[in-house]
């Protein structure tokens, strides 16, 4: 089922563009001349465009700059924390102009990895926000998940749902039932640009979601079980039933749709995709403190009384700042299926 929608349209109008005196931002691939939109209002997201784009590419990165503020609180409301500030630069990413160029960060944090490049989408700004969240997500991960094929699958999940799935033509689900959908749910695969491994994760999402968990639930989960955590793991934290029944009770539901899978999303697992949108983001960020805390206990097996009081430290201002884990400083491209990306360096 196709939920793309219109880009967005803005009853602002762009703002002058002046050169950018400043020192810009290593990007992961772009040379080119980079141009200040300006910064988001809520101070996290500094917009840059190639001024080669002309008054299209211009009106992607003003749209950009005007959905900024949604797209962060959004991403703050799924993982549970507070993204840290990052910059980010529209441009014909490979040379596209509709959006299927794709996104490119290089860390998984918001330190090495807070220079986002995302491709212009001419007419179809929804596109763009999209690929920005995609990337924002993975940096929302704090060096876990991203780059594996758990974290893509939930990264590209983060960027359907702020956008009313306005990459639906990004979809990986459909080709992993093709290939015979191969067990990704016990085994988690060493990289991001696997179809098959995110398509798996992609239907695994959209089930657990049909099953009432939402976004907001999974990531957190998904983080703590860090980069060797599997969807089956990921399932027993979620249910509280055994990590071997995740496959099969998976399967059989695969095998009850009446057409199979034609998209990412065949369970309709948007319905329940924003059960927590009634919150606003200090709600949603103690949530999911709480929900992280809990994860990370029982994983390690503590004791009731242990748990309990982690719950209640959860709840307590907090007055730290994450400490990412370690993560290898490389490109981490988002494509439709059908690209590969060349290897780039910083």
């Amino acid at each position: 089922m196709n939920h793309r929608i219109k880009s967005p349209r803005s009853s602002k109008h762009p703002v002058n563009i002046a050169r950018n005196d400043a020192i810009t931002p290593a990007w992961p691939s772009y040379q080119g001349t980079s141009q200040l939109v300006g910064t988001s209002p809520g101070g996290r997201v500094t917009v840059y465009v190639d001024p080669t784009l002309g008054t299209q590419g211009l009106q992607n990165a003003q749209d950009l700059l005007n959905d900024a503020d949604r797209v962060v609180n959004a991403n703050d409301g799924i993982f549970g924390t507070t993204a840290g500030p990052v910059s980010v630069i529209v441009f014909a990413l490979a040379g596209a102009t509709d959006g299927t160029g794709g996104a490119d960060h290089m860390g998984c944090d918001f330190t090495t990895g807070n220079a986002i490049e995302v491709d212009a989408s001419f007419g179809n700004s929804a596109r763009v926000s999209a690929l920005f969240e995609a990337e924002l997500s993975e940096c929302s991960m704090n060096g876990n998940l991203c780059g594996e094929s758990t974290g893509e699958a939930l990264s590209r999940w983060c960027a359907a749902a702020v956008s009313n799935n306005a990459l639906a033509d990004f979809a990986t689900a459909p080709q992993w039932f093709a290939d015979g959908m191969p067990d990704y749910v016990n085994t988690t695969e060493d990289t991001d640009q696997g179809a098959d491994s995110t398509g798996c994760g992609m239907a695994f999402i959209s089930w657990l979601l049909s099953q009432g968990y939402s976004l907001s639930n999974i990531a957190p989960a998904m983080v703590n079980l860090q980069d060797q955590g599997t969807f089956a793991q990921l399932y027993a934290v979620l249910t509280g039933d055994d990590s071997g029944n995740a496959w099969p009770n998976f399967q059989n539901a695969i095998n009850a749709l009446p057409d199979g899978v034609n998209n990412d999303d065949p369970f309709n697992g948007f319905a329940n995709r924003n059960q927590m949108s009634h919150l606003d983001s200090r709600a949603a960020e103690l949530v999911g403190r709480v929900l992280a805390s809990m994860v990370a206990d029982l994983v390690a097996g503590r004791s009731s009384d242990q748990i309990a009081a982690n719950i209640r430290a959860a709840m307590a201002p907090a007055q730290r700042a994450m400490i990412p884990a370690i993560c290898a400083a490389r490109s981490r491209r988002l494509l439709p299926p059908g690209k590969s990306a060349k290897q780039k360096t910083a």
